[in-house]
């Protein structure tokens, strides 16, 4: 490929310099973009052949294109991770973002400014992504179950009111599915309390509660942009934000405290502690890079409509099920408060149906509908059990939670599918819990 003026790296000087030293050791060239085509676009069942023939003409195009243009000159922590994190920012209406390797790294970041540590207890809904209640574990604070709103699934504020000691130092409400978690009450009794809120708003990235971006409303909110969530950045990836003073340390925070603009003598930075809410920390290495960021900012582009296509769905499907008795279809929220419809929670009336909800996933996959309760009581893991906590008396303390995991939930795919399935999805459902109802 032709060779142009690099552009520089805070470690090295790979301008015009008679001996230049690149930022990226080894220059991405056409068979590297070739087989990163391969990977994205992979072929067809049964059309290899040409596959084969288009992929040798890509390729020749490819070798042509670099005749005009130049490898990348920075793979990693450049301008297009600071164009995403100008496009959340602008977005979501928050003062600071910052793109990091995935939403549980956001988690970390958020927790180690608000400086949770050994002795502190932090406040998780019991149905939840182990990620959760990941970093609190590994520091040695104690998780403290909350119990779920039985028609959201989402964390009950009033049980989290009840089980707040002098020791509660933080609250992770998750917005499961997407669907927006009753924040007044929970900022509410947070502020009473002089507690911090993380927002795991994994799902949720475009949601809205009462006109506020969710992961916006509490003192930090973290998103995820996995592979599987509602706009990736090619596979992993996440944002953390926050409307705090804390958040101009973000990027300290993520990248092992390096301060180019502070130097030492004789030295290119400095490294620096990051101030959190309890004192200083060293922070560790959250780095994400550029390519994640073009795929971000390009699917980013296009969010809007892709909510907009879960939401049809959605609707359409509720409307399917609202004449199916003993059914419950997905929270809409209406007005300002809106969920991002992640997921499709299914729910049933056990009494009604004559069968709980492991009998209708049963039937539902006979008939080749892939459904699942995406997320399990956090407490029943057996590393819970090895670290020492009780899940039967846990469970206990969370009634609604064992309820409607064993009893009434699930979750089912409501994106990228077409009407047809959607039809049949509905239909099934409905022969499945009539067949219930008849006891067959």
């Amino acid at each position: 490929m032709g060779k142009k003026k690099r552009s520089s790296d805070f470690r090295y000087d790979t301008g015009s310099a008679r001996v230049p030293w690149a930022a990226v050791g080894e220059a991405v060239n056409v068979p590297d973009i070739v087989a990163a085509m391969r990977f994205l676009l992979p072929a067809n069942e049964g059309q290899e052949a040409a596959y084969e023939k288009r992929m040798a003409s890509l390729a020749a195009e490819v070798e042509k294109l670099g005749e005009v243009a130049h490898p990348a000159t920075k793979l990693t922590m450049g301008t297009e991770v600071a164009k995403v994190e100008q496009a959340v920012r602008k977005f979501l209406n928050v003062k600071h973002a910052l793109m990091v390797t995935n939403a549980t790294a956001g988690f970390e970041i958020a927790s180690r400014i608000a400086g949770i540590g050994p002795g502190d207890e932090v406040i998780v809904p019991a149905i939840s992504f182990i990620a959760t209640m990941a970093y609190p574990l590994a520091v040695g604070a104690k998780v403290v179950f909350a119990d779920l709103d039985p028609r959201t699934i989402n964390m009950d504020p009033a049980d989290v009111a009840r089980k707040i000691t002098p020791r509660t130092r933080m609250i992770m409400p998750v917005h499961i599915a997407g669907f927006p978690v009753d924040m007044d009450p929970l900022m509410k009794v947070a502020r009473a309390n002089d507690i911090c809120v993380l927002e795991d708003a994994a799902h949720a990235f475009g949601g809205t509660y009462k006109g506020k971006h969710l992961g916006t409303i509490g003192h930090f909110g973290a998103f995820s942009m996995h592979e599987v969530k509602n706009v990736t950045s090619f596979g992993e990836g996440g944002v953390l934000v926050s409307n705090t003073r804390y958040g101009k340390q973000f990027a300290l925070a993520r990248f092992c405290g390096l301060d180019p603009s502070r130097k030492m003598k004789n030295w290119l930075y400095d490294c620096v502690a990051v101030k959190g809410m309890r004192g200083p920390f060293a922070p560790g290495n959250h780095s994400v890079t550029e390519i994640q960021a073009v795929g971000l900012l390009s699917q980013m582009k296009r969010v809007r409509s892709i909510l907009a296509a879960r939401r049809r769905a959605a609707k359409y499907l509720n409307r399917r099920l609202a004449r199916v008795k003993g059914v419950l279809g997905t929270p809409m929220g209406s007005g300002k408060t809106r969920g991002t419809h992640h997921l499709f929670l299914l729910q049933i009336d056990p009494e009604e149906v004559g069968a709980d909800i492991q009998a209708l996933k049963a039937k539902l996959g006979e008939r080749g509908i892939v459904q699942i309760p995406h997320f399990a009581p956090l407490y029943k893991f057996s590393v819970l059990r090895e670290l020492g906590y009780d899940s039967d008396a846990i469970a206990a303390t969370c009634p609604v939670a064992e309820e409607v995991f064993n009893h009434r939930f699930t979750h089912l795919p409501i994106y990228g599918l077409t009407q047809e399935q959607l039809d049949y999805m509905g239909d099934a459902i409905a022969e499945s819990v009539d067949e219930l109802r008849a006891g067959r």
